[in-house]
C-alpha cells in the first residue's frame, strides 16, 4: 500500500468492487463453499450491506484494495483485502478505523480454516470468545472474537 492510500467512508456505487474481492477471495479458497452466486453477493452488498451498515474502504491509486463492515452493534460483518494488496498493512487500517468507530469493543466471527485471519485478529488484540461447530450458512466450524479496551477488561 502506498503512502496515497486513503481509508474512506464507502458508497454505494463502490458495493461492486468490494463484492468482487470477497467472490475473489471465495474463489480462491479452497475450503471455502460458494452459497451464493457472483451477482447475489453483488446484490446483496449493494442493497443490504450498504443499507445497514457502515463500510470503510481502503483506496490505493483509485482502485479499492480492501473493506470493512461494521454494524450498528459493534460487529465486523465483513474485512476482505484484495490478493495483490495482502501483507500491506490495510487490515490492520481498517482494523484501526473500526476500533475509532467503536472505541469499546468490537467483535467478529472467522471460519475455523481461515488460520491466517485468527492469527491477524490475534495480533490485533481479539480474543477467542466462543467457537461452533458450523453454525452458519456455509455450515463451516467458525470462531467468534472480541477485542475490548483495556479500561473495559480491568
Amino acid at each position: 500500500m502506498t503512502n496515497s492510500a486513503v481509508i474512506r467512508p464507502a458508497e454505494r456505487t463502490d458495493m461492486a468492487a468490494c463484492a468482487g474481492i470477497l467472490n475473489r477471495w471465495i474463489d480462491a479458497t479452497p475450503w471455502m463453499p460458494r452459497v451464493h452466486d457472483h451477482a447475489d453477493v453483488e446484490h446483496y452488498y449493494a442493497d443490504t450491506v450498504f443499507a445497514e451498515r457502515r463500510v470503510l474502504l481502503a483506496e490505493d491509486a483509485g482502485k479499492i484494495a480492501g473493506f470493512l463492515s461494521l454494524s450498528d452493534d459493534h460487529h465486523v460483518t465483513a474485512l476482505y483485502v484484495d490478493a495483490s494488496h495482502r501483507g500491506a498493512g490495510i487490515g490492520t487500517r481498517l482494523i484501526e478505523a473500526a476500533k475509532a468507530l467503536s472505541p469499546d469493543e468490537l467483535s467478529l466471527w472467522t471460519f475455523e480454516h481461515n488460520r491466517e485471519a485468527q492469527l491477524f485478529y490475534e495480533h490485533q488484540g481479539f480474543e477467542v470468545v466462543r467457537r461452533t461447530d458450523g453454525d452458519n450458512e456455509e455450515q463451516l466450524p467458525d470462531i467468534l472474537y472480541r477485542w475490548r479496551t483495556k479500561e473495559i477488561q480491568a
